[in-house]
């Protein structure tokens, strides 16, 4: 299966968005990819009101649709979708929603981990998912995952012990002192500790794409990466937007789980509350 990962940088109009996902996933169907991965926010960048993007949502998913079968490809990509309705004197949150549609495809994704940390909180703004997904296609598992919740390893191991080949995660990764070292390691380490490829597809930087970006919003900073199961990076990309391809061998991540068998090996009989 080839994969492509589209590393590109969106802004507030989510019809302007949605022309660059036209244009991107045109790119990767005349690469070969049978699946393309976009950025989180996709639909609109963080920094800006996410309530009316997540109200015409539906709309611009079904033009996403429309844009995967004409090319004959599987697109995952970042948008939001309405949340709960608020409480009492509180304000209405949102989901921050993958959707994947495509060839015999249609599934949802809700981020489950907020990132309420470096000095931002996701969670005034947008509430949890509840439920992990995964879904097939030309015979790879796929599963899910948003940006903040590669710092958390039980996620990537459901995955990968309910038959996963590979994890996607779209990101909107914020900039900062050492943040893309992180998102390198952390990419490598789940790719590692779950046996599985991992295809993390960050925004890119907005200042390589001359784009003028909100301030202090976890806005991207490029460095998409493709990762083997045994950890070796098949690709990155620099900070301007890009597109990143790469062919997904199922039996790779057999073999990976027989030599460095770390979810049979794992011990679940520990408990990890105080002794």
């Amino acid at each position: 299966m080839r994969i492509a990962a589209a590393q590109i940088v969106t802004g507030e109009d989510p019809q302007a968005n949605l022309k660059l996902v036209e244009q991107w996933t045109a790119k990767a169907a005349e690469a070969g990819a049978d699946l393309v991965v976009f950025p989180e926010a996709t639909q609109r960048a963080f920094g800006y009101p996410l309530g009316p993007a997540a109200e015409t949502v539906w709309d611009w998913a079904e033009e996403v649709h429309l844009i995967a079968q004409r090319h004959g490809v599987v697109v995952v990509v970042g948008a939001f979708t309405p949340g709960a309705p608020a409480e009492e004197g509180g304000q209405p949150r949102v989901r921050n929603t993958l959707l994947a549609t495509g060839p015999s495809v249609y599934v949802s994704y809700d981020k489950l981990h907020l990132y309420d940390a470096f000095g931002f909180q996701e969670s005034r703004t947008v509430e949890p998912g509840e439920r992990v997904v995964r879904f097939d296609t030309q015979g790879v598992r796929i599963g899910l995952a948003t940006c903040y919740d590669i710092r958390f390893p039980q996620l990537f191991q459901a995955h990968a012990g309910h038959g996963a080949h590979l994890t996607l995660v779209p990101a909107s990764w914020q900039s900062g002192p050492g943040k893309v070292a992180q998102w390198r390691a952390l990419a490598v380490a789940r790719a590692l500790d779950s046996t599985q490829y991992v295809i993390a597809c960050g925004q890119g930087l907005p200042e390589a794409a001359g784009v003028q970006a909100p301030e202090n919003a976890p806005t991207g900073v490029g460095h998409s990466l493709i990762v083997s199961p045994t950890g070796q990076i098949l690709a990155e990309a620099g900070d301007a937007p890009e597109l990143l391809v790469v062919d997904i061998d199922v039996d790779a991540v057999a073999e990976a789980r027989k030599v460095l068998p770390v979810l049979a090996n794992a011990r679940t009989d520990l408990s990890l509350g105080p002794n």
